[in-house]
């Protein structure tokens, strides 16, 4: 059941990444010749219109075949009207650019739905104080449920490391110590931390640490707006940050997944309940939008980038030099598929 999910979640993905490069080439009248989930050989088909809708034989991806546009071979080029070549470069731009925009707004929507239903959140009770902490120092204690700071309602753990790591100053904290509501001033300290890339960072903290107890946020339609702003642009960064620190070799190259990695996290989401699937499925949509934005000739940023040089020169790249480099990010991105596949195996073979 699990893989099946896995399978579902993933073809959702790469439909909708499509339908945004679709929807972008239909508007600027380019012919679509072929909208297919997955690659390789054609399994099912059904022509509408111009367009042949397939499904194929490897569900590891998919594709818009525009008239006028060959991935395997970008020299071949038409000069219908209704060919992608000959539209000016600015709606070619656009076109590449709904297939990750479509990602982005997929995980925006998922988020939201999140917000509706309830996002699980650490509650803002103090499970840990630190000795000689700026927390000790003010008298706060363990099983304090921090109601507000500076005035600001506090309604789940993040808000509250969130105010604190970006105040100045001391800060006045409301708290509820076993029934009784208590006015208290803390002066945080700049601290060694570890962010998530286990790198050491220095940032604002009291010196308390969370209970551990989960609690259910839910959202109004109005808040929920922002809700799901906020955790697209987080997610965003973060798999921006990610990549970074992958070149940077902060991240070490083993820690990549491919395929069955997705395919193993994504069903165990799933046994974890509705808003954990949700949520896995909003992050792997940022992260393919993310990763499609690079500039790798293969890739929508790499084409962009081919266009942005023609807007610029006023002539189109040679030919040739596309052609070439569209190959090199061809074999670079299969060379990482079987890698991220080796890591995959290799992890699941030591456990």
């Amino acid at each position: 059941m699990g893989m099946l999910v896995s399978l579902l979640v993933l073809s959702f993905l790469i439909f909708f990444h499509e339908l945004g490069h679709f929807l972008f080439a239909r508007l600027f009248k380019v012919r679509v010749e072929r909208f297919s989930i997955g690659f390789g050989k054609v399994v099912l088909s059904k022509t509408v219109g111009d367009t042949e809708y397939a499904l194929s034989a490897i569900p590891l991806g998919g594709y818009v075949k525009m008239k006028g546009q060959d991935d395997a071979d970008p020299t071949k080029t038409s000069d219908d009207p209704d060919s992608y070549t000959a539209k000016p470069p600015w709606q070619r731009i656009l076109i590449l650019l709904g297939g990750p925009l479509f990602n982005f707004l997929l995980a925006f929507f998922l988020y939201y739905a999140i917000a509706l239903i309830g996002a699980n959140a650490y509650e803002p009770v103090i499970g840990v104080v630190q000795p000689g902490s700026p927390a000790a120092e003010a008298g706060l204690a363990k099983g304090d449920r921090v109601v507000a700071i500076d005035g600001r309602k506090i309604r789940t753990w993040d808000d509250l490391s969130e105010l604190i790591s970006h105040s100045h100053g001391a800060i006045e904290m409301i708290v509820d110590h076993n029934g009784t509501v208590k006015e208290l001033y803390v002066t945080p300290r700049e601290l060694e931390a570890k962010n998530i890339f286990g790198e050491k960072v220095h940032r604002r903290m009291v010196g308390i640490g969370p209970s551990g107890s989960v609690t259910v946020v839910r959202y109004d339609p109005v808040a929920a707006f922002g809700y799901a702003w906020r955790k697209t642009v987080d997610a965003s960064l973060l798999i921006v940050k990610s990549v970074q620190k992958l070149i940077e070799g902060v991240v070490p190259a083993k820690e990549m997944g491919g395929v069955i990695a997705i395919v193993q996290v994504t069903a165990d989401a799933a046994q974890h309940g509705l808003v954990a699937l949700l949520a896995l499925t909003a992050l792997i949509s940022v992260n393919l939008g993310v990763l499609n934005l690079l500039p790798i000739p293969a890739l929508d940023g790499g084409h962009i980038i081919f266009t942005l040089y023609e807007m610029i020169f006023r002539r189109p790249p040679n030919e040739e030099v596309v052609y070439r480099l569209t190959m090199a990010g061809w074999a670079l991105l299969l060379t990482l598929m079987v890698f991220t596949v080796f890591n995959d195996i290799a992890r699941i073979a030591n456990g």
